[in-house]
């Protein structure tokens, strides 16, 4: 994929990410139900972890500084970019084509380091700084929104990784 390619593909994933996570999403100060994720995902197949990393990075930074949903905690960047990070080093494979198996391996273990360790681990750090609540609370709070949000992003990811395949050989990686 030429860079140009990359450089489009990349900012318009930013603009579906600041849209899914700022607009249509739903968000308390300690609770964020969002399907923000799957831009992050989407660039880590596509582009790998570089892209996916900034993207998380810039997606978090932007939507903060243009719509904001509390003060400004350089906290939750860094937890989106871990983000983008394990996505893009588990899903992208710029040398050959991986099987479905090994896909939704790797995407279930990517899913898993996300939701469980930065999700509710780091996450829940930042929120117990920024706020001063109860960590245990929070932590339990963020637990059952990350165990029912895992089979859902599992499921959407795959779907949509199986979905636009054709469409990202045919339009993406083909030189015209």
């Amino acid at each position: 994929m030429s860079k140009i390619k990359k450089i489009i593909l990349s900012a318009m994933l930013l603009a579906i990410l600041i849209i899914l996570s700022r607009f249509i999403s739903i968000k308390t100060q300690v609770l964020v139900i969002s399907f923000s994720y799957i831009p992050i995902v989407m660039s880590a197949i596509w582009l790998g972890p570089k892209y996916s990393t900034v993207i998380a990075l810039l997606g978090d930074l932007l939507g903060a500084l243009l719509f904001p949903f509390g003060p400004y905690f350089p906290g939750f960047t860094v937890s989106a970019a871990l983000s983008g990070l394990v996505y893009g080093i588990f899903l992208y494979s710029p040398k050959k084509e991986m099987s479905q198996k090994q896909f939704l391996i790797r995407l279930a273990i990517s899913s898993l380091i996300d939701l469980i360790i930065i999700n509710i681990f780091i996450t829940s750090s930042w929120i117990h700084l920024l706020y001063g609540k109860a960590y245990v609370a929070i932590m339990a709070s963020r637990t059952v929104t990350q165990l029912v949000m895992i089979p859902i992003q599992l499921v959407t990811i795959y779907g949509l990784e199986k979905f636009t395949k054709p469409f990202v050989k045919k339009y993406l990686f083909e030189e015209m």
